[in-house]
């Protein structure tokens, strides 16, 4: 399988670690400072040096696992403890997290390896902001975006007890959940893999694996994961099940697609759906893009403005920043997203639960409609503009991007050639692996009623921007 883009993107090594093929697993054992609960100091990290106004080792204050915890201690919520998944059903609906989100994978990626195979795969569960991994007989991991500190990663072991505690996890994860890998000038992020593996989940290859983004075609997605739904034509990787590498050389022979169920591969009884929607998979993909790159803007721009304190930021350091933020617009508005050859379809109920979560303007309009038939929105701008996460942004950050929301929605930044296009002098050097210097700083490309609808939508449904229009006009 050869990797998907010219962005430059690297693999990391598979180090026990993958988030469910989303990596978010956890890597080598944990630090002694990494064992003691929520409430834990972490091993020092990169980041408090270099990202000293993101307070990263601290107790993460603002994310739905850390409020949960909170309310387990006031005695609010009370987990329950139900074979065969044991916490995981409460934890869900304590999270307000619906089962027709499973996705199911079934690579090696996670520190339970023991426990992952076709038969046995890990099941993940998410909504906007936290995630749930589950695997039989064995630990529940779960990540969450904290709007202050991004990506943080937790453990709760699947046992009965007295008092449940999730377990803050740092360095062990971040030797994977970091940009850099912690080498020096990273920040945390979730990933997502797409990898040859046989039946037990073991990689077939090392360089049969590569991470996907939202503009990866089809085709090279979902390996080692299962899949559900209808695609049409369009193959992907997921559903392959062989036992040696020798089988993957006629693919088109072990490929299966276009599935109703999964009941047929392997038991699906202990799990919570029999599906691995094709739909939730998407929306996946296309948050986790997101979320990277507000957990980028938020930890470079908040590191200037403490740097800056109450002097302008130097030119230098302005541009990187505007090319930062650039690559968070053209993520948003889904700038090279892969488009689909035929209509596609999920059956486990997320499609009609995505939808149902609003906001929706007069005219009964959201940005979580789904389109389905040639791309996965019908208004091409992401619906994480409501997450906590981005309304946490810095306000020098949420200038710039409203500003450039404003110029993409009414056609202005298609005037200006160079609207779009990373600065006069600008070294592409500075953006990370997350960051395409290429697609991810283009210009969407919406019609005059797209344009139109979206800006409509987010001026009715996003209070915040409808004030910046109001003062930046005014003004």
């Amino acid at each position: 399988m050869k990797a998907t883009s010219t962005l430059g993107r690297r693999s990391p090594t598979l180090c026990g670690i993958a988030l469910l093929g989303i990596t978010f697993g956890f890597a080598a054992a944990a630090t002694p400072d990494d064992s003691g609960g929520l409430f834990s100091r972490p091993t020092a990290l990169p980041y408090q040096r270099e990202y000293p106004a993101i307070p990263y080792t601290q107790m993460p204050v603002d994310n739905a696992i850390a409020r949960l915890q909170a309310r387990i201690d006031r005695g609010e919520v009370k987990l329950v403890y139900r074979e065969p998944r044991g916490y995981l059903d409460s934890i869900l609906a304590a999270l307000g997290i619906d089962p027709s989100s499973q996705a199911l994978v079934y690579s090696k990626t996670s520190l339970q390896t023991g426990e992952i195979s076709a038969a046995t795969p890990r099941a993940i569960y998410f909504n906007d902001d936290t995630y749930v991994a589950w695997v039989q007989h064995g630990d529940l991991e779960l990540a969450a975006m904290d709007s202050k500190l991004g990506q943080v990663f937790y453990t709760l072991s699947n046992q009965p007890a007295q008092t449940v505690r999730f377990d803050r996890k740092t360095s062990d994860c971040l030797g994977c959940h970091d940009t850099y890998e912690l080498a020096g000038g990273g920040v945390p992020r979730f990933l997502l893999m797409s990898t040859y593996v046989n039946t037990q989940g073991e990689p077939l290859s090392h360089e049969g694996q590569i991470l996907t983004f939202q503009e990866t075609p089809l085709k090279y997605r979902w390996g080692g994961w299962y899949v559900t739904g209808q695609s049409g034509d369009q193959v992907h990787l997921g559903n392959i099940l062989v036992h040696s590498a020798k089988e993957m050389a006629h693919l088109d022979q072990v490929r299966r697609g276009n599935l109703a169920t999964l009941d047929a591969l392997f038991d699906t009884k202990p799990y919570r759906t029999d599906k691995s929607d094709i739909v939730a998979l998407l929306v996946l993909q296309h948050q986790h893009d997101v979320q990277n790159l507000i957990t980028r803007v938020n930890f470079e721009v908040r590191t200037a403005l403490a740097k800056a304190g109450r002097g302008p930021i130097p030119e230098k350091t302005r541009v990187r920043l505007e090319g930062y933020m650039d690559g968070l617009v053209s993520v948003m508005f889904l700038v090279d997203a892969t488009r689909f050859t035929s209509p596609i379809s999920g059956n486990s109920g997320f499609t009609r639960w995505f939808q149902s979560r609003g906001p929706r303007d007069p005219m009964g309009r959201s940005l979580r409609d789904l389109d389905l038939k040639t791309r996965l929105f019908k208004y091409p701008l992401s619906y994480l503009v409501y997450s906590r996460a981005f309304d946490a942004l810095p306000e020098y950050a949420k200038n710039y991007l409203y500003a450039r929301f404003e110029n993409i929605l009414t056609g202005r930044s298609e005037a200006d050639p160079a609207a779009g296009k990373l600065p006069e002098g600008f070294d592409p050097v500075v953006l990370d692996a997350y960051i395409d210097q290429d697609a991810k700083t283009g210009v969407p490309q919406l019609s005059d009623g797209e344009r139109k609808a979206i800006l409509e939508i987010l001026r009715a449904t996003k209070p915040d921007f409808a004030r910046y229009l109001a003062g930046h006009r005014g003004a």
